[in-house]
C-alpha cells in the first residue's frame, strides 16, 4: 500500500497495534481471539453505575410488576390528584382490575365516570403493574348474609317499606 519509510514512526506505531497494516518489522503473531469476559477492551467490561445494576437486578428477578404496583399505591395522589386522593384509595389489586375504596357511593359514581382518564394515566406512568380497568366501590357495609343458609337475593330488605 503505502511506503513504511514514508509514514512517521508514531502512526506506524499506532497502525502496526490496531492492526491496520502489517510491517516487515512486526513477525510476532497475534494472539488469537477468546470470548474471554475479563479480558481488557471487550465490551461489557466499563463499569456501571447503581442505578443500572439495581435495574438489571430487579429484570432479571422478575419483580419490575409487584415494584410498578407498589409505586402506583405509593404515588396515588399524583395519579389521581390530591382532591381524589383524599376521598378514594388502592385497596386490591388483582387480575389487571385495581380495586379503589371511596368514602362513599357519590365518590365512587364520580369516578366512575372518570375511569377512563385514570386507567390511561396509569397505563402511561405504570405499564408494568398490568392495571387494564378499575373498579370503585363505595364504604364497607355490614351484609345482611352470614350462615350456611343464606340465599340469593336481596334478603330482609325487601321488605322494608
Amino acid at each position: 500500500m503505502t511506503d513504511p519509510a514514508r509514514i512517521p514512526e508514531t502512526i506506524a506505531t499506532y497502525m502496526r497495534l490496531r492492526g491496520l497494516e502489517p510491517t516487515q518489522r512486526s513477525r510476532r503473531r497475534r494472539r488469537p481471539a477468546t470470548n474471554d469476559e475479563n479480558a481488557p477492551f471487550t465490551p461489557g467490561r466499563d463499569p456501571h453505575g447503581l442505578g443500572d445494576v439495581v435495574a438489571d437486578l430487579t429484570r432479571a428477578s422478575g419483580w419490575n410488576s409487584q415494584l410498578a404496583r407498589e409505586d402506583l399505591v405509593l404515588q396515588w395522589e399524583q395519579v389521581a390528584g390530591e382532591e381524589t386522593a383524599r376521598h378514594a384509595s388502592p385497596v386490591a389489586l388483582g387480575d389487571g382490575v385495581l380495586t379503589v375504596q371511596c368514602d362513599s357511593t357519590a365518590w365512587a359514581r364520580q369516578l366512575t365516570l372518570m375511569r377512563a382518564t385514570i386507567v390511561t394515566e396509569i397505563v402511561r406512568r405504570f405499564p408494568e403493574a398490568g392495571v387494564s380497568s378499575i373498579r370503585f366501590v363505595g364504604p364497607d357495609v355490614p351484609s345482611w348474609k352470614w350462615g350456611r343458609r343464606a340465599i340469593p337475593g336481596r334478603g330482609p330488605r325487601d321488605t322494608y317499606g
